[in-house]
């Protein structure tokens, strides 16, 4: 309940208290709270230790056994983690204890999401399929810094994309001013450039800090020949070995990611610029003017879309006056070939049996092709990689709707990674899974067909495949992580837990606790159940927020977790911020149990 007058609060922890001035004239006392161990907690320690005073390793084994699945939990580990919880937290009696209290326990499974968290931290797919088999973490104009129209280009966004995981980078290349060197920037627009060099240092130097899993560098070409080449000495120079470029022209399959391991590919479609006859189109003429002329409007480039798709390309004799001009070695780097055929969208999402590509729709392309042709996406990203990306649209740098993309298999959703926003969370709790590595295993159901040679079609009703049971129990940390006076200026905040259920149409649903007031460790205590049709691609997003009569109701952390990788027991779940940056200290504890 935040206030719209009076003074700022004062804090005096003395007396292990918060004092809260009220108009000048009185102050009101609140007293801190120590949270206690929900009965859950208790009842489990009660179970699990002989004497219930105390839970020695070999019971805290069984624990973790019986209680949180943890079946590979030996007694040697179990035997560390009990130490290193006395250790923590019994510095002077730690040689002299040899079990945990119910406080030890308790405050083990609220704050240590390391070992107690909701999913699995390990990379434990498959990593042998071919890489059409796997969603990857995908970012879209990887270089901007802000918004799509006028903000800077630099390296630092890309490192910043590769830190936390996204496997696939987008670079757009344009000739600089004197036409002999390269710029990175989005065309068409007043953003400014950054030189191509320093963007694949920067992939170079970023590329496996978080996973040794390959990264992608889709290339939306906008140069000649000439300038073609320099970026092939470019790459080759720069990444040396890391480097990985097919023997084939075609590949009937692509590579693993296990086989790609700390490696770079390049992926590309050919420049337009360059399929007329003098080599200058309308479209680069429209690009130097946008730097040319400080007055152009941006209202007239919102609708402008650098990612359209352009036809398979071929190298041809120059002499000829027809055909794409392509450098062959800068051709000879391309591992996943990117365009699509003339025709219609059927066409363009026709199989070959012979070899294998990259084909690039819009958000809103998706959407009518889901409509119309749904089984064909299925069945085409099966073999083949299908990237989507925002629509021209969004200049603020939003993003869209993830799921529908998933749902049909397309490999690689690429969003603007800069902001933040739900679509944005959705697309980081999809890739905490399988260790957070960028690569996660597609369902069995998105890469080949059921036994009665059906493919998925996610608008056929199916039936409930299990249901989720989710219990919040309570949270604590937000005295640690803000100033008391964070969310409500009289008062301590008024917290309540939003749980969002995202995946299939059918499965959706949205659940929310009561409000705690009063209290910044806030015990709920509340069960909800989820049943799920399709649970391997659901989503759970959690909300906390602060009750505010006045106001919006203020935001106190957030997390989205992938429903096939929750863990089974009573969790640490720890909450981030606006911008998916953990909080250091504010944890939620939550049950989590498939019936």
């Amino acid at each position: 309940m935040q206030s719209q007058n009076g003074d700022v609060a004062e804090n005096s922890s003395n007396d292990g208290s918060y004092h809260y001035r009220m108009f000048n004239f009185f102050n009101r006392k609140f007293k801190i709270r120590e949270p206690e161990p929900p009965l859950d907690v208790k009842m489990a320690f009660m179970h699990f230790s002989q004497d219930g005073l105390h839970m020695k390793p070999s019971e805290f084994r069984r624990f973790m056994v019986e209680h949180q699945g943890e079946t590979g939990c030996t007694l040697s580990r179990a035997e560390e983690i009990v130490n290193n919880i006395i250790s923590s937290r019994h510095h002077i009696t730690r040689f002299t204890r040899n079990g945990l209290n119910l406080d030890d326990f308790f405050h083990f499974l609220l704050f240590d999401d390391d070992i107690n968290g909701p999913i699995k931290l390990e990379v434990h797919n498959d990593m042998t399929a071919p890489l059409s088999n796997y969603f990857i973490y995908t970012g879209h104009n990887s270089y901007l810094t802000g918004n799509q129209l006028s903000s800077d280009c630099s390296e630092v966004p890309i490192a910043k994309a590769l830190q936390r995981g996204v496997r696939v980078i987008e670079l757009d290349i344009w000739p600089n001013s004197t036409r002999e060197d390269i710029n990175v920037l989005h065309g068409r627009t007043l953003t400014t450039p950054v030189s191509l060099i320093n963007c694949l240092k920067s992939i170079r130097d970023n590329a496996f800090v978080s996973s040794p899993y390959p990264v992608i560098i889709t290339l939306e070409d906008h140069l000649t020949p000439d300038l073609q080449a320099k970026a092939a000495e470019m790459i080759t120079q720069i990444f040396g070995k890391m480097l990985y470029f097919p023997e084939s022209n075609k590949l009937a399959e692509f590579p693993s990611p296990e086989s790609l391991k700390q490696r770079i590919i390049i992926s590309t479609k050919p420049p337009k610029e360059y399929l007329e006859k003098d080599h200058v189109s309308a479209s680069t003429k429209l690009r130097d003017a946008s730097f040319d002329d400080a007055s152009t409007n941006s209202s007239d480039l919102e609708g402008y879309d650098s990612d359209q798709d352009l036809d398979d390309f071929e190298i041809s004799d120059p002499k000829s006056g027809s055909g794409l001009r392509v450098a062959p070695e800068y051709k000879h780097l391309i591992t996943i070939h990117a365009g699509k055929p003339k025709g219609t969208l059927k066409d363009g999402l026709k199989v070959a049996a012979d070899k294998v590509r990259r084909l690039s729709l819009s958000e809103q392309e998706l959407e009518k092709a889901a409509l119309s042709h749904g089984t064909d996406v299925v069945r085409f990203t099966q073999k083949n990689i299908l990237r989507i990306y925002p629509k021209g649209t969004r200049v603020n740098s939003s993003n869209y709707k993830p799921l529908i993309g998933w749902m049909h298999g397309a490999q690689m959703i690429a969003f603007n990674m800069q902001g933040y926003g739900k679509s944005l969370w959705l697309m980081h709790g999809m890739f905490r899974a399988n260790g957070g590595c960028g690569y996660v295993k597609k369902p069995d159901f998105l890469t080949k067909e059921d036994p009665s040679g059906q493919l998925f079609d996610p608008k056929r009703p199916l039936p409930v495949k299990t249901t989720l049971k989710v219990r919040v129990y309570m949270g604590d940390g937000w005295r640690l992580d803000f100033s008391h006076t964070h969310f409500d200026s009289y008062s301590p905040p008024d917290f309540y837990t939003k749980l969002y259920l995202v995946g299939v149409p059918n499965d959706d649903s949205k659940k929310k606790t009561k409000v705690i007031l009063d209290n910044w460790c806030p015990v709920w205590n509340e069960e909800f159940t989820f049943p799920l049709t399709v649970p391997e691609l659901a989503l759970l997003r959690i909300e906390v927020r602060e009750h505010d009569i006045s106001d919006a109701d203020d935001f106190g952390g957030q997390t989205c977790l992938p429903v096939p990788e929750l863990r089974r027991g009573i969790r640490s779940v720890p909450l981030h911020n606006k911008k998916g940056e953990k909080l250091k200290s504010v944890r939620l504890l939550m049950g989590f149990e498939f019936l």
